[in-house]
């Protein structure tokens, strides 16, 4: 099967640290991947080089068809005066140009996104009156309106509460087996549970496979530096 997104020995330096070392990463149709690892381990340099944000020093970068991206949700201005509907549509700027008008195809884009995350209804709604979970789903349509071949997630489930995090990794599950999702999260039990595959990151991919076959500790003690005693290994069922 072919890759929708792949790294191949990818090296990245930032401000002349080595951040990325000989990472090699495949994402198939289909994939709900989660990439885990510590703080400072790469995780959000990794997404930003796969939109092309970040010069690789080395290795190579492989993606069939569009992108979407969910940024952390305080990447986003939510105090500026927008509607749901407008904020979805300025996922499409790219495609559209910045000075030009939105076409038919570009409003069915973002309607069937609207669809998708469920806030057809708020459409109208000021981004400023949502809550937490809804202001991620807008993120996740306007990413979604650019009808993207893999969907790429920072940190989705930070700061929400759990009926919020459970609509939305539904809504993964079900996205993923349309296209394929990479998502970078903290929450390892929930990627233990929800993911197809996991990719252990620390600067370098330390370990890959189904959590079946991520259920040696030893491989969690060297991505996240930690004791054969630590709270994580029970958390996540590897102790």
């Amino acid at each position: 099967m072919t890759a929708v997104l792949s790294l191949d020995k990818v090296d990245v330096d930032l401000g002349g640290r080595p951040v990325l070392r000989d990472v090699t990463l495949r994402v198939e149709p289909g994939d709900l991947v989660g990439l885990v690892g510590p703080n400072g381990a790469g995780k959000t340099t990794l997404l930003r080089c796969v939109l092309g944000l970040v010069r690789v020093a080395a290795g190579e970068v492989r993606v069939a068809g569009e992108v979407g991206y969910v940024p952390q949700r305080h990447a986003f201005t939510w105090d500026f005066p927008i509607c749901v509907e407008d904020a979805v549509m300025t996922g499409r700027v790219r495609r559209i140009g910045l000075f030009r008008r939105p076409g038919v195809d570009d409003w069915r884009a973002v309607g069937e996104a609207l669809d998708r995350v469920r806030l057809a209804d708020l459409r109208r709604r000021p981004v400023a009156e949502l809550s937490g979970g809804q202001r991620q789903r807008v993120l996740v349509a306007r990413a979604l309106a650019v009808r993207p071949k893999v969907l790429l997630l920072d940190e989705p489930f930070t700061g929400l509460d759990m009926p919020s995090q459970e609509l939305l990794g539904e809504l993964f599950a079900g996205l993923a087996r349309e296209s394929a999702v990479l998502m970078a999260t903290h929450d390892l039990a929930a990627a233990m549970h929800d993911c197809d595959r996991l990719a252990l990151l620390n600067r370098t991919v330390v370990a890959s496979g189904t959590p079946e076959e991520l259920r040696d500790r030893r491989v969690w003690m060297d991505t996240f530096q930690v004791s054969e005693r630590s709270h994580l290994l029970t958390s996540i069922g590897v102790a």
